[in-house]
């Protein structure tokens, strides 16, 4: 069966009890119940669902029912989207009856809601795991707001949201943190305590937020089931992540902006082909699971609604005329990884000019918003790592084939387009690895001296990989081979970037530890780029001892 074939029959085989992946038309669905917000909330609701009327006056729930807080996302200069989901009985299932239940909402200037300026309600869907994603529209740009749900008697915690800056309008700061990676087994989420206490204006999420896996014995804290598979699964391990006080925590501060990467789903996943040898129904069948939890677990648009076993995620948000953000998905269009995976050497495949990270479509979406940017910084928020890394002293090589060098031709036709385009303002966000790295970014990487184009942030994970070490016995032989990369990491963390029109700098906030939950952060380094001069100056090192 080719893959045509199996998109177009997808709901013959997804048809079980185990996944749901019912064809329906999901947009039409939530764009037609978004015109309740225009009744009174004193009215009796009704929604629909299967062809059956269902009343939904008043609910009332056996226990508390915003248990996985409350979050906004992919904000506009007019508007953010809010996100919450109704789950009394959170790790199993939901605790919710199937039909739909109205959610009163309200967005504020104050948080004691004095100044109530948009308001509504909003169908928990049944079909969406009775998660609500309001668009709210008509708020003023570059202005902090806060919000709330109610269901029946029962009141949401009130979440705190920032829009965007009006399009091209002067901005003369920006202040985000990126972070990704967070195994729920490997440690606590202390780094979401403390980055919801920074002063920021948004975030980014690149990846990894739930693991797959199964449980395990012998670590910090322990996954709720096997290996997930069925929609169900997902939903459950997106809800025990999610109940973590310190995540909610987070997410309440601020407007987020995510975007998924393999453990989403599962290990290294290439596209339509999963990490080991398997039938390509079932994991096709698994992939649209796993997209369907996601998007019932996010703050994101109805643009994002899963289509299957697709999901549209690479998507662009300006702040002002300062940095435009291009946030891409490197893993669901992606070829197979070459060489089988893994660290190897080049070869014709992995060089291969028809290979893709991006997929051809998401490329030219890249190169177009590259060249008719007008902002002082472009930024690809993304998820593997951008520069080359060669792990081998001396004359062999070897790349890590999951990561950009493993798709080599892709990577050199957008430095290419760079640098004809004379675009040298270039910012790469990179996740995955669960270390810290800093890179500057090369017209030829095989040429030193070659012209730099832009540098690469790459962030730690939250937990994932334990405690971690400043570096390990690897690291000084990366980092004599690749001189391009000028720090490495391995503690746990994320990344603070303070914008201007003239300068970025990026600290580096690290944890000593997250195998308990009471450690504190700190800046283990701080690197300030210029605007038109992309090399990396360090201005801060927490082991260089000053007098």
């Amino acid at each position: 069966m080719d893959k045509d074939e199996l998109f177009k029959g997808w709901e013959t085989f997804f048809g079980s009890d185990r996944l749901y992946a019912k064809e329906m038309d999901r947009r039409g669905f939530l764009l037609a119940s978004s015109k309740v917000a225009a009744l009174s909330l004193g009215l009796t609701l009704a929604g629909t669902l299967k062809g059956e009327q269902v009343l939904a006056a008043e609910p009332k729930f056996k226990a508390y029912p915003f248990t996985l807080g409350v979050a906004s996302g992919d904000p506009l200069p007019d508007g953010v989207v809010l996100w919450t989901r109704l789950a009394p009985d959170p790790l199993n299932g939901g605790g919710m009856p199937h039909h739909d239940v109205p959610v009163r909402w309200e967005v504020a200037t104050d948080e004691k809601f004095r100044n109530v300026v948009r308001r509504g309600v909003e169908f928990a869907r049944a079909e969406l795991a009775h998660s609500v994603h309001v668009e709210v529209e008509g708020l003023q740009p570059d202005r902090v707001y806060y919000y709330q749900f109610k269901a029946g008697s029962e009141i949401s915690p009130v979440g705190r949201t920032k829009t965007l800056p009006a399009f091209h309008a002067d901005v003369a700061k920006l202040s985000f943190a990126f972070a990704s990676c967070q195994h729920y087994e490997e440690g606590y989420f202390s780094a979401y305590r403390h980055l919801a206490k920074e002063d920021l204006d948004l975030v980014f999420h690149l990846g990894d937020y739930i693991y797959e896996y199964g449980a395990s014995d012998g670590k910090v804290r322990r996954h709720n089931s096997p290996e997930i598979i069925t929609l169900a699964d997902y939903r459950n391990r997106h809800a025990l992540y999610r109940s973590d006080s310190d995540l909610q925590a987070a997410h309440t501060a601020f407007p987020w902006v995510v975007v998924n990467d393999d453990h989403e789903v599962e290990n290294n996943y290439a596209g339509l082909v999963p990490e080991k040898d398997q039938p390509l129904e079932p994991f096709v069948a698994r992939r649209a699971a796993a997209y369907q939890a996601y998007y019932e677990h996010m703050p994101l648009r109805r643009s994002s609604i899963p289509n299957g076993p697709n999901i549209q995620l690479y998507r662009r948000f300006s702040y002002g005329n300062l940095a435009q953000f291009h946030v891409l998905d490197t893993r669901q269009y992606r070829d197979d990884q070459a060489n089988g995976d893994g660290t190897k050497p080049p070869t014709p495949e992995s060089t291969d000019p028809k290979r893709t990270l991006t997929g051809t479509k998401q490329e030219k979406w890249l190169l177009d918003g590259l060249e008719n940017s007008k902002a002082r910084w472009d930024v690809l928020a993304q998820q593997v790592f951008f520069c080359k890394r060669d792990f081998k002293a001396g004359a062999e090589e070897s790349y890590s084939m999951d990561a950009w060098d493993g798709y080599a031709a892709n990577r050199d036709r957008i430095l290419d387009f760079a640098a004809k385009n004379d675009i040298s303002n270039l910012v790469v966000l990179t996740g995955d690895v669960h270390s810290n790295w800093a890179n500057e970014i090369l017209a030829d990487f095989n040429n030193p001296e070659s012209a730099r184009l832009g540098v690469e942030f790459v962030g730690t994970s939250i937990t994932s990989g334990g405690d971690g070490a400043d570096m390990n016995s690897s690291d000084r032989t990366v980092l004599e081979e690749n001189p391009h990369i000028k720090f490495v990491n391995r503690q746990r963390g994320y990344v603070c970037c303070t914008v201007t029109p003239d300068q970025w700098q990026a600290d580096y906030r690290v944890l000593p530890y997250v195998s308990r939950p009471d450690a504190e952060i700190f800046t283990r380094v701080s690197f300030q780029v210029e605007h038109g001069k992309p090399e990396l100056r360090k201005i801060y090192d927490s082991l260089v001892t000053t007098s």
